[in-house]
This record gives C-alpha cells, structure tokens and sequence, in this order.
C-alpha cells in the first residue's frame, strides 16, 4: 500500500472515530470539562498519535503531515480535544529525537499507542527562552540524576497516571529536559481556576519538592539540550497549526449553514467564506511543504513561526466571522458558534502565542538584516 492510500485510510478511521466517539461529548467536554480520555486511548489504538513515529516503532512512519491533518480533523469536532491530541504528538517527538535510547524504549511505543497519556510542560521555558518570564523549574545534579523544585502553573493532558515532559535550569549552567511521572514521590498535582474555555483538557498544577528524576527519564542533558531544543521546535509549533485548520474548517461550516437563510444579508460582513477557505488552502499546502522539511531537520523556524502566527490571525478571523454570520443564535450555549471563538482565542494565545511569535519573528529578521549587512 502506498503512503498516500495508508495516510487516507488512518484519516478516514479517524474520521469515523470522531464522528461516533468524540462528537456526542463534544459539548459535555466544553461545558462540563470532561476529559475525553477513552477517545484519546481509540485514538491511539487507530494510529492517531504515531504518523512520525517509524514502523520498526509501532508507528506509521507517514510524517508531520499526516499527523497534523489528524489534529485538524478531531479539531473539526472539538478545539479541546485537538489541543490534547497536540500534546500526546508533541511528547512522540520529544522521544523519537532525544539520545537517551532508555527514556525512548521505557515511552515511546506507549505514548505513541495511547497507552500511556502525557502532557507536555515546555510552556514556561520556550517563554522563558524567548525572554517573556523567568524559568519556574530547577535542578541540581545528583550523579546521573537530578533533583528538580518548582512549580508549573498549568500543564495539560496530565493526572496521576500520566506522564509530564518538562525543562529546568540547572543550578550549574544549562538546561535539562526530563521525563516526570505525575505519581512521583516528591510530584503532587493541583487543580487550577476554572477556565472560560479549555476546561476538558485535565490543565492541572504540577509541584515538584526535591523529586529525583533518574537517568533514565532524562530527554536532554544541558550540553544536549540547544541542540534537541532546535530539532523538537519545529514539529512543536508546525504542528500547533493543525488546532487552527480543524476550527477554522468549523467555522467555515456555520458561515455556509448561516448563509442558507441570510446570505442576503451576510453578504455585507468583511470576511465571507470563499475567502477565508482560499487563505486556509494557502496555510495548508505551507504547512505540507514545511512539515516535509521538518521530518528531515530541515525546516527554517522562522518560516515555521510565520505560517504559525498567519495560523493563528486567520484562525480568529474566521470564527469571528462565523458568529457574526449566525447571528444571535451563535451566542446560544448549544451552538458551537461562540465555542469555536474561545476555541480561536486559544489558538492565538497557546504557547507560542501570537504576541510571543511576533517578538521571536522580529528577532529573527533583524539578525537576517545584521548578517546580511556584515
């Protein structure tokens, strides 16, 4: 079978998944924060999580790609869910690029399955990285172990049972990336103010008091740790844009729905479906061509961090505009209308959000004009 034919069968199951398994909670999942944890263990059985991952690993070895038109698809049906299905791949790629063949062989294959969740805690230090807040995490060296303190204010796809992929500042220089089980001793989780939106993705407080994380749960040392740092950023942020497509290709639903009664009227608003679906085709084929780049190490981030930001800008456009073309009834709880916006708002604000991405942008192009002026 050729990967173009597997690729289109992994999506078609997963499709069908979401439309039985996802679609009947998505309000519940919404309004009542339910953790749709069966569907994220079905969706792994299917593959969901593994499209980067090698055969000779369990996965399906057909790429970012393929992974992000799955998050695309469940984001189609529920913005939470997809962002929990971001956070299971983004840990597949922690461990398919760490050197640590021990951490990869305790992890991958189960994250990958679904067997085992995991949320991934890298929020604070990307902003940390990009000079936005200070780290929250340290550690000491203790042999080939390290002994970690501080506190995450929120990290998704977490509980007991989960793991967490996290970063510290190491006392003596550098960074660590490490692996934390949310029922380690010195690991206690805590439950956050509610939130507006998101409340179905299990975002809990991790706590760490002197927990030693073995050597063997260590993804980057810190003379590693630049190095992993550039090959995990890419599929990190790229694959983010698939949250963007799925309530994007939402939203372009209701404005066609609305239209049926009131294109009369619609008619008027700024941002009309033709267009929008025009700019998303563009966004898509980017994040095709670039996520092919980054299966090879060779996407240029600061390519990867436009199509991200030109992601998020649109992503806002196009669910303001669908609430705007359903009108009142958009702002009924049983509409999805003004869910999809909060949904959007996420998008725009998750790490790296679009304030975040814009200063790294900046950053970027002015040394290109530097170099180029050296």
């Amino acid at each position: 079978m050729s990967n173009k034919a597997q690729a289109t069968g992994l999506l078609d199951s997963v499709i069908a998944l979401v439309k039985t398994d996802l679609a009947p909670l998505a309000s519940a999942i919404d309004q009542q924060g339910v953790y749709p944890a069966d569907f994220l263990h079905k969706l792994g059985a299917l593959g969901g999580f593994g499209a980067t991952a090698p055969a000779e690993l369990d996965g399906s070895g057909l790429g970012l790609a393929t992974q992000n038109d799955i998050i695309t698809q469940v984001g189609q049906e529920c913005g939470s869910t997809a962002f929990l299905v971001w956070c299971q791949t983004a840990c597949v790629g922690y461990l398919l690029h760490t050197s640590n063949l021990t951490a990869r062989t305790r992890y991958l294959r189960a994250v990958a399955s679904g067997e085992k969740l995991s949320g991934t805690g890298m929020s604070n230090a990307v902003k940390h990285l990009a000079g936005i807040e200070r780290i929250h995490l340290n550690a000491r060296r203790d042999g080939d172990d390290y002994i970690v303190t501080g506190s995450l204010p929120w990290v998704s796809n977490v509980g007991e049972e989960h793991l967490a992929m996290v970063a510290a500042a190491v006392e003596d220089g550098g960074y660590v990336m490490l692996v934390v089980h949310g029922n380690a001793e010195g690991v206690s989780l805590h439950p956050c103010p509610e939130f507006a939106g998101l409340e179905g993705t299990q975002t809990l407080n991790i706590r760490l008091k002197n927990a030693r994380i073995d050597a063997g749960d260590v993804l980057a040392h810190p003379d590693q740790f630049n190095h992993y740092l550039s090959r995990i950023k890419p599929g990190f942020v790229l694959s983010q844009t698939g949250m963007g497509f799925g309530v994007i290709q939402a939203s372009l639903k209701t404005i066609r729905e609305s239209n049926a009664a009131t294109a009369h009227v619609n008619q008027y608003l700024d941002d009309q479906g033709d267009d929008l679906s025009h700019a998303l085709q563009q966004l898509h084929e980017q994040a095709h061509t670039l996520a092919a780049q980054a299966d090879v190490g060779r996407a240029a981030v600061l390519d990867v961090l436009k199509l991200r930001a030109a992601t998020s800008e649109l992503t806002l456009r196009a669910a303001n505009s669908a609430i705007l073309h359903a009108g009142a009834k958009g702002f009924l709880m049983r509409h999805p209308a003004q869910r999809r916006l909060r949904e959007a708002v996420f998008v725009a604000i998750v790490t790296p959000a679009l304030k975040h991405l814009r200063k790294e942008i900046a950053a970027l192009e002015a040394d290109h004009l530097q170099t180029e002026a050296a």
